[in-house]
């Protein structure tokens, strides 16, 4: 690939990886985001160069149906999906945020969540599954 080319197209064009989605191509809506090094970060901005070397994670590193993580089965039980376009971004960014802060207030995670577009409106259900997986977690 291109130096230049986005991070987000490689993989789900070549590599399959199909959790990131295309949203806005601007970062601005977090539909792409994955973890680089461990923090969130918009592929359709992320160039696979500046990717290089680097530890990429999508959602499908995260879990999968077999084995969800505690976040992934919080938005199941929660029912925090509509549509499932922002979802991705959503969920990337709640594990992050439980890597770094295990018990986070709302307020905690509605910042962590500041910038991720939920066109849906399951807002108040994504902020119960993030403090769902929190508890499940903390054991």
């Amino acid at each position: 690939a291109s130096p230049g080319t986005p991070l987000l197209y490689i993989l789900r064009n070549d590599l399959e990886l199909n959790g990131p989605k295309f949203g806005c191509g601007l970062d601005q809506c977090g539909a792409c985001s994955v973890l680089i090094d461990g923090k969130p970060a918009r592929s359709c901005s992320v160039s696979v160069e500046a990717a290089e070397g680097r530890t990429i994670t999508t959602l499908e590193g995260i879990g999968n149906a077999e084995a969800p993580h505690p976040v992934q089965q919080a938005f199941i039980d929660e029912q925090a999906l509509q549509c499932g376009y922002c979802t991705n971004g959503m969920i990337v960014a709640s594990v992050a945020l439980l890597k770094k802060t295990t018990n986070p207030t709302e307020q905690e995670i509605r910042t962590a969540l500041d910038g991720y577009l939920c066109r849906c409106g399951s807002h108040t259900r994504i902020i119960a599954a993030v403090k769902r997986a929190a508890q499940e977690m903390a054991g």
